[in-house]
């Protein structure tokens, strides 16, 4: 008896439940059917895929919400059309929210029925529906980049990219026709860059190399991206193939150089300065690296003419003044370490530190927050002429960076 009554109960309540999900979904179709509070008809059918898992399995409800979606679109559509106050913002979520909707629905339509068998009902014209408003997921994403709300506009172009994968545009080929591709790789590139997220901004990076006139940048967003990310194989690479491929831009060479010369590959910084001079002999910036090549390398005579050839077209270049000033410093240096100190090696150390001297006091004022690299020079050089005030000032100095 117990048994009977509970199976009694159970179906009256699918009953129940059965009519007041009819009565939820007949609500919705009547605010559809007179154009009024559709946002009222979509949340109703919102509710009902929440309330109930099962709910997700009536293809009415998906229909219906879609409908109330798709009603929305068209309204706001025909008011831009018509070039009346909306909300452009809106017209976008809204065409974003048709994409979800008929995706759950293409979901729910490929399962298979009890003898294991997919009889797709809705797939082609849902799918060619979608792919002739697939525009504006594009147009969405680029407008959200104007108004720099790069969260939203990065949603708008993984939804446009992600549509290759999606099941319910099989046979489209998107990533092999569609040539926007690559461009919305970079735009998702750059927005995942402006978050400053790793992850999102590498997600679509190898695609987006293929829109080669943005090519360029997206190799500094992945440079800069995988020196954050500690990758320094692919942060040195990347900007490898930036420098090949630009080697005039600002950003690849230099700090290639840097990365070589940290790491005392020698050889390296010789073969891409070679290489850069080859490009342009007249470039300073590539002059200026030969020239501290030379420097670190020994070579002080051509390291001194170079810059002293750069400081003659452009007398406010900071560090061709140092390079000159370290040049004569380390002749300076060297010279001081032989151990037979005669009256003339004294006298060529002394001039070594004359020589020396304006160049790094010019540095000093031209780049007076590079403490660390002007102030021990100037205390070795001010130490071995002699020059009291002078030294008694640097010292202080020197004495303040230590206690920080």
């Amino acid at each position: 008896m117990t048994r009977l009554l509970l199976l009694l109960f159970l179906i009256f309540s699918f009953a129940d439940s059965a009519f007041s999900q009819k009565k939820v979904i007949a609500q919705a179709r009547t605010y559809i059917k007179s154009g009024k509070d559709l946002d009222k008809a979509e949340k109703l059918m919102a509710d009902l895929l929440k309330k109930d898992s099962a709910n997700r399995m009536n293809d009415k409800i998906w229909l219906t919400y879609f409908d109330a979606v798709k009603k929305q679109y068209e309204q706001g559509n025909e008011k831009l059309y018509l070039k009346q106050k909306y909300d452009t913002t809106a017209l976008f979520t809204i065409t974003k929210k048709m994409f979800v909707v008929l995706q759950g629905l293409d979901t729910l339509d490929a399962m298979p029925d009890k003898k294991g068998e997919v009889h797709l009902k809705y797939r082609e014209r849902h799918a060619e529906y979608l792919s002739s408003h697939r525009p504006n997921i594009y147009n969405g994403g680029t407008f959200h980049v104007r108004k720099g709300d790069y969260r939203k506009a990065f949603s708008f172009f993984e939804m446009y990219l992600d549509a290759d994968q999606q099941p319910i545009f099989e046979g489209y080929h998107f990533l092999a026709n569609d040539t926007l591709m690559p461009t919305a790789a970079y735009w998702a590139t750059y927005c995942g860059y402006r978050m400053k997220n790793d992850s999102l901004t590498l997600k679509y990076a190898g695609l987006a190399e293929k829109d080669t006139a943005r090519l360029d940048n997206i190799y500094q967003y992945e440079a800069e991206t995988y020196k954050a990310i500690n990758d320094t194989s692919a942060y040195v690479n990347t900007l490898r193939k930036g420098f090949y491929r630009s080697p005039k831009s600002l950003f690849f060479f230099p700090r290639l150089i840097d990365y070589y010369n940290e790491e005392s590959m020698t050889d390296s910084v010789a073969a891409t300065v070679r290489y850069a001079l080859s490009i342009d002999s007249t470039n300073q910036l590539f002059r200026f690296a030969e020239s501290t090549r030379l420097l670190n390398t020994g070579k002080y005579d051509e390291c001194i003419r170079i810059c002293q050839e750069l400081i003659a077209e452009n007398d406010s270049l900071a560090d061709a003044h140092y390079n000159i000033g370290v040049a004569y410093f380390n002749q300076a240096i060297q010279l001081d370490k032989v151990s037979q100190r005669t009256r003339q090696k004294r006298r060529q150390i002394q001039e070594l530190y004359e020589k020396a001297r304006p160049y790094i006091e010019q540095y000093r004022t031209l780049a007076p927050n590079e403490k660390e690299k002007w102030v021990p020079v100037l205390y070795t050089i001010y130490l071995n002429l002699n020059m009291g005030k002078e030294f008694d000032e640097i010292d202080r100095i020197r004495m303040k960076i230590k206690r920080k």
